[in-house]
């Protein structure tokens, strides 16, 4: 299976994915780990996938998406953003909109908190 294949089915098989260097648990990045921090205190269930452990998927991800950066967020099988796109539409709500929007289960509470805290 191509990378491109890899991504798809990915994408295709998960609400929310996560492109990101490091796992969930131990991002390899700061910004991986801001997005991956959001995701996890707004108690979202994520697919999180590590680019560092496949070059090819590292850069397919850049290409499928037309995107030069890592991290990388697809919702329902849409792109995103990268790591400032998420930490602007977490702090204005859009990311919250975008969740009720696409159905995905999130934790308000923890996105008011976000916003409380960076306001």
């Amino acid at each position: 299976m191509s990378a491109k294949d890899q991504i798809q089915n990915t994408i295709e098989g998960a609400d929310v994915v996560l492109f990101m260097k490091g796992t969930k648990s131990m991002p390899q990045c700061g910004f991986s780990s801001r997005v991956a921090g959001v995701l996890n205190f707004m108690g979202v269930e994520f697919t999180d996938v590590n680019v560092l452990a496949d070059p090819e998927i590292r850069q397919e991800i850049k290409d499928f998406s037309d995107w030069p950066t890592i991290p990388q967020l697809y919702v329902k099988g849409e792109f995103v953003g990268g790591c400032d796109i998420i930490t602007e539409m977490t702090l204005s709500g859009e990311l919250d909109q975008l969740f009720e929007a696409k159905g995905v289960a999130y934790n308000k509470e923890a996105a008011d908190k976000i916003r409380e805290a960076n306001g």
